[in-house]
């Protein structure tokens, strides 16, 4: 069984990677179906034997009157599952900035919603995404609700998502002021989505306030897998994601190929160990036990200083690159 480092938080215990459940209730873009129930609760089992222990979703995953979905079937998982690791669970859950949540306790009523549908309480709840691009002034009282979570002994941890530098030193000041850490920030971070780190600096200002950076999307939304072509995209939104960005990524593929072949690896598990030697935890989803078992495969070696910048040359040459969530802050 190979088993995952871990760094150790007061409380919590993060994986080198985790993964994402965007995927699991979510029919629009990834063709969710309840008969894909059984083969989810496998993905689940084998990554926590795995030491895939983090599991990242959020109260707005599911669509239409599957929402929730994502977090019901985490608690259920999680519930079942009875092999190693299982104390090591996490299950961090993101509660999203609706306009109609603007109080304190309109956030604390979130997380409880959540920890009922999850059948025990958030490890790490998260703020979805911040404000501040379009209402400043909603995000403080989200942030104390946040805050209360975690004073109340709801949560184990508090984190953050889509936050930039600046708006982050502002959370963490206010949070300090409550004597609250801030356990992790997760943007959309890959070999096509550099800007985060690259051009915001925030690995940088984490690793200050001693913060972990997630990864997320750190497959692309599939692009990063090496299974798509010009004459083969997926269909819908993520297929005109690909339309636009696939015909420029040939000598991104063609170096990632070289290092998959040399390394006895995939493209995807190249791609994902890229977003590990950044010194971030990926977390990318799988809707099967095929998916999730090439994930893990990017577990257990490193890439070398050579390869990595080899990589960053490559993916800071690209002229079109993924769309950032318009919700990135500054």
């Amino acid at each position: 069984m190979q088993t995952s480092q871990t760094f150790s938080l007061p409380k919590l215990s993060l994986p080198i990677m985790g993964c994402g459940t965007w995927a699991w209730g979510n029919r629009l873009l990834w063709g969710y179906d309840e008969s894909m129930d059984s083969g989810l609760q496998e993905v689940f089992n084998l990554c926590v034997n795995n030491g895939v222990t983090l599991f990242d979703t959020g109260d707005s995953y599911g669509t239409g009157k599957l929402n929730g979905r994502s977090e019901q079937l985490l608690g259920s998982f999680a519930q079942a599952y009875s092999g190693d690791n299982k104390n090591d669970i996490c299950i961090a859950t993101k509660l999203a900035a609706y306009p109609w949540r603007l109080t304190r306790h309109s956030m604390v009523a979130a997380g409880k919603a959540s920890a009922k549908r999850l059948g025990r309480n958030i490890d790490l709840v998260q703020m979805h995404w911040s404000t501040a691009n379009y209402a400043p002034w909603q995000e403080g009282a989200l942030l104390d609700g946040l805050a209360d979570l975690y004073e109340q002994g709801l949560v184990k941890g508090v984190g953050l998502s889509n936050y930039g530098t600046k708006r982050l030193r502002w959370v963490h000041q206010r949070f300090r002021d409550r004597g609250i850490p801030i356990t992790s920030l997760q943007v959309q971070y890959s070999l096509l989505s550099t800007y985060p780190v690259t051009e915001l600096g925030l690995k940088d200002v984490c690793d200050e306030l001693g913060i972990k950076l997630i990864a997320y999307s750190p497959l692309a939304l599939g692009l990063l897998t090496g299974k798509y072509s010009e004459n083969n995209y997926p269909q819908g939104i993520r297929g005109l994601v690909c339309r636009q960005l696939l015909p420029g990524m040939k000598s991104l593929f063609q170096c990632l190929d070289e290092i998959a072949v040399a390394r006895n690896k995939s493209i995807s598990q190249v791609a994902i160990n890229w977003c590990i030697a950044k010194g971030t935890i990926p977390i990318p989803g799988a809707k099967s036990v095929e998916q999730a078992r090439e994930n893990i495969g990017a577990l257990g070696w490193i890439l070398n200083a050579g390869e990595v910048a080899e990589l960053d040359q490559i993916a800071a040459s690209l002229k079109k690159k993924m769309v950032q969530n318009i919700f990135q802050t500054q």
